[in-house]
C-alpha cells in the first residue's frame, strides 16, 4: 500500500514539475515575444515638456496639428484639414475625430486650444512666431485669429514645441500625456527614458512594446553601445567609425545630407562685433572645405549660405577667398593694426570668448581650428564649453562668437530661419541684430502665400544677411545613423523631428 502511495506521490510530483516547467516556459515565451528596442542619441533631455524640448515628439509621445514629410511638404496630422477665411489672419483647423490622449481623454478643439494657450504662455519664442490673438473652439473645429496676416501659420504648427498635450495631466515635465503611439513609462533627466506602446493609438497599434531612449554626448560611447549589442539604433556614431561599421554585416549605416548648418553666431552687444568688418574677418578666416575634411572627416559639404543648394530659396552666393591673410584685410578696415603679433585698436588687443558645446563633437573641433587661425592674425580667443548652449547664449552676453548647429529649414521653408534669427523675440536672435531692410523683407515673407514669391523674398533676405555678415555659414554636416540589421522601418528624417514611430519594429 505504501508503495502505491509513494508511486502516486511521485507521479503527482512529476506532473507538478512538468506543469511548473510548462508555466515557466510559457512565461519565458511570453517575455521573449515582447518587442523592445534601445535607441542611443546625442539629444539631451532635461525635461519632457514639449514647450521646452523636442524629445516628446521625437519619442512618439506627442504630436502636432501639422507635420512635414520627407519631401519637406507639410501634411495633416492631428488636424485633418485647414483653411484661411481671409487674408491669412483667420485660420480654421478641423481636428480629427476618434483620437484620445494616453489617459483616455478625448482630443477635441477645446483640448487643442488649451494646449496651444500653454505653448504661448511657456515659450516666448513660440508666442512671437505664432502671433495668436485669440482662439475659439467648437466641437472639432478650432479657429485661430492672428495679430497680423500669417501665411506660414500651418507650417509653424509643425514645430515640436507646439505638440498637443493634455494640460490637465498632473506632470507635464516628466510624464506628459500626448496622443502619440508611445507613452512615458519612466524618465531620468539627461540620462534615460522608457516608453511603452499605447495600444489605443489612433493611427494603429504600434509594432514595438517598448523603447528605451538613452542620452550620451560621447560619440565613441554611442558607437561602442551599438557594437556591443547594448543599443539597436545609434544616432550620430563616431565619424571615424563609419567605415568599420559599414563592413559589419550585422549593421546598417544610413548617411543622408542634413538640413543642418554649422554656424558662427556673432554678439552685437560686444563692441568689436558691432563692426561688420570684424564679423567678416571671422567669416573668411576658416576655409569650409578644411572644416569638412578635418572636423567632419569628409562627412559634409561647404556651406555657401544657410540652406542646402538643392532648396529653391537658397541664394548660394558665398564665394569667398579664405585664410588669415584675407581675414587680416577686414581687421585693417575695422581699424586694427597687427603689432608684436597682436591685433591692436585703441591700445587694446582684440580678444573675446568663443562658446561651444560638446554633444555635436565637430563644433569644439571647429572652434579649435578657428582659435588656431585667429592667433595668426593677433586675435586672442578663449574657448568655453557649456552643456546647455541655448540657455547660455540667450541669458549671457559675455561671448563674442558661439558655434552652433542649426536645422535651418526643417519645414522646407526659409521663414523659420529668418524669423528665428533676425526678428524681435526670435528663438535664435542671440546676436541682437536689427536690420530695418531685412525686417521689412521678413514681414513681407510672413504675409506671402505664393511659393515662388516666397522663394524670391527669401533669397533677398539671404543677400542682406550675407552682405551684413549677421552670421557665418560654415558647413552642412551629413546626418548619419547606424542600427542593427534586425531593425525594421527606420527612417532617417531630414527634419530630425520624428524618430520613434508606430511602424518602427525589430525582427
Amino acid at each position: 500500500m505504501r508503495k502505491r502511495i509513494s508511486l502516486l506521490c511521485l507521479t503527482l510530483a512529476a506532473i507538478g514539475m512538468l506543469a511548473a516547467c510548462s508555466s515557466n516556459s510559457a512565461s519565458t515565451d511570453e517575455k521573449s515575444k515582447k518587442k523592445s528596442l534601445t535607441f542611443v542619441s546625442n539629444f539631451p533631455s532635461d525635461t519632457l515638456d514639449p514647450q521646452l524640448n523636442y524629445t516628446t515628439v521625437r519619442a512618439g509621445i506627442a504630436e502636432t496639428l501639422v507635420k512635414v514629410n520627407e519631401q519637406l511638404q507639410i501634411e495633416p496630422w492631428l488636424s485633418k484639414k485647414w483653411k484661411t477665411e481671409d487674408d491669412g489672419t483667420t485660420w480654421v483647423f478641423e481636428i480629427r475625430d476618434g483620437i484620445t490622449f494616453q489617459n483616455g481623454k478625448d482630443l477635441n478643439a477645446e483640448a487643442v486650444k488649451h494646449s496651444l494657450e500653454r505653448t504661448i504662455k511657456e515659450s516666448e519664442a513660440m508666442k512671437s512666431v505664432l502671433k495668436i490673438k485669440e482662439m475659439k473652439a467648437s466641437g472639432q473645429v478650432l479657429t485661430i485669429t492672428t495679430t497680423e496676416p500669417l501665411a506660414t501659420l500651418p507650417s509653424e504648427l509643425v514645430h515640436p514645441n507646439t505638440a498637443i498635450i493634455d494640460v490637465d495631466a498632473p506632470d507635464t515635465k516628466s510624464k506628459p500625456m500626448g496622443t502619440g503611439p508611445f507613452k512615458v513609462a519612466s524618465f531620468k533627466p539627461n540620462n534615460e527614458m522608457k516608453v511603452k506602446k499605447y495600444k489605443e493609438y489612433w493611427g494603429g497599434e504600434p509594432k514595438l512594446d517598448e523603447v528605451v531612449l538613452t542620452f550620451n554626448d560621447d560619440e565613441n560611447a554611442r558607437t561602442s553601445a551599438l557594437q556591443s549589442g547594448e543599443a539597436d539604433i545609434v544616432y550620430c556614431p563616431a565619424i571615424e567609425s563609419l567605415n568599420t561599421l559599414k563592413k559589419d554585416s550585422s549593421t546598417v549605416v544610413d548617411i543622408q545630407p542634413s538640413l543642418r548648418n554649422q554656424m558662427l553666431f556673432y554678439n552685437s552687444r560686444q563692441e568689436a562685433f558691432k563692426d561688420k568688418n570684424v564679423r567678416k574677418a571671422f567669416d573668411v578666416l576658416l576655409n569650409p572645405k578644411d572644416v569638412v575634411d578635418t572636423a567632419l572627416a569628409g562627412q559634409g559639404s561647404p556651406a555657401n549660405g544657410p540652406f542646402l543648394k538643392s532648396l529653391d530659396f537658397s541664394n548660394d552666393q558665398k564665394t569667398n577667398t579664405y585664410g588669415p591673410s584675407e581675414a587680416q584685410k577686414y581687421l585693417e578696415k575695422a581699424g586694427y593694426i597687427l603689432k608684436d603679433g597682436k591685433a591692436i585698436k585703441n591700445g587694446k588687443q582684440l580678444s573675446f570668448k568663443l562658446v561651444t558645446y560638446p554633444y555635436r563633437p565637430e563644433l569644439p573641433l571647429m572652434s579649435q581650428m578657428l582659435q588656431s587661425e585667429a592667433k595668426k592674425i593677433g586675435v586672442k580667443m578663449d574657448i568655453q564649453q557649456v552643456e546647455n548652449m541655448d540657455e547660455y547664449m540667450t541669458t549671457k552676453n559675455d561671448w563674442g562668437i558661439v558655434t552652433y548647429s542649426l536645422v535651418t529649414a526643417p519645414r522646407g521653408d526659409a521663414g523659420y530661419f529668418f524669423n528665428a534669427l533676425y526678428m524681435e523675440g526670435g528663438a535664435f536672435n542671440v546676436g541682437h541684430f536689427h536690420e530695418p531692410a531685412l525686417t521689412s523683407i521678413i514681414n513681407k515673407l510672413n504675409k506671402t502665400v505664393d511659393q515662388k514669391q516666397r522663394n524670391k523674398l527669401a533669397r533677398q533676405a539671404g543677400e542682406i544677411a550675407e552682405k551684413e555678415t549677421l552670421h557665418s555659414s560654415i558647413v552642412h554636416p551629413n546626418n548619419f545613423v547606424a542600427y542593427r540589421d534586425n531593425v525594421k522601418n527606420w527612417v532617417t528624417t531630414k527634419s530630425e523631428y520624428y524618430v520613434i514611430t508606430k511602424d518602427l519594429d525589430v525582427k
